[in-house]
């Protein structure tokens, strides 16, 4: 009797350091998976940011020669913003597809991506 109650505590006391080592695996897979997601975004977030930045350099360099080709520099700026205010009624009516579904997948991807 007396070995099969250390057979029960010893089957207990496994037991619990599986579920132990189980439950730090589980957080430590989500911490894995949240770090390279956070620092995929972060990066592309980086190179957008730069990216935004020869945009607008560029953009106010076109507005001015448009505006010097025109006569009237405020002109160009008008041209250069009627063009923005197209591009963003077009990707106001196609921004699931072409913005949120391809986020939504990429994060999923990350998130689901076996090492």
């Amino acid at each position: 009797m007396d070995n099969f109650t250390a057979s029960i505590e010893t089957l207990f006391e496994r037991a619990e350091d599986y579920t132990r080592t189980s439950a730090e695996l589980v957080k430590l897979n989500a911490i894995d998976k949240s770090a390279d997601v956070m620092s995929s975004l972060l990066s592309r977030l980086t190179v957008a940011i730069f990216a935004v930045m020869f945009v607008l350099l560029i953009n106010i360099g076109l507005s001015l020669w448009i505006g010097e080709i025109i006569g009237k520099p405020y002109l160009g700026f008008f041209i250069v913003s009627s063009f923005y205010l197209i591009v963003s009624i077009i990707l106001y009516y196609f921004k699931d597809q072409w913005i949120k579904i391809p986020i939504s997948n990429f994060i999923i991807t990350k998130l689901l991506k076996k090492k």
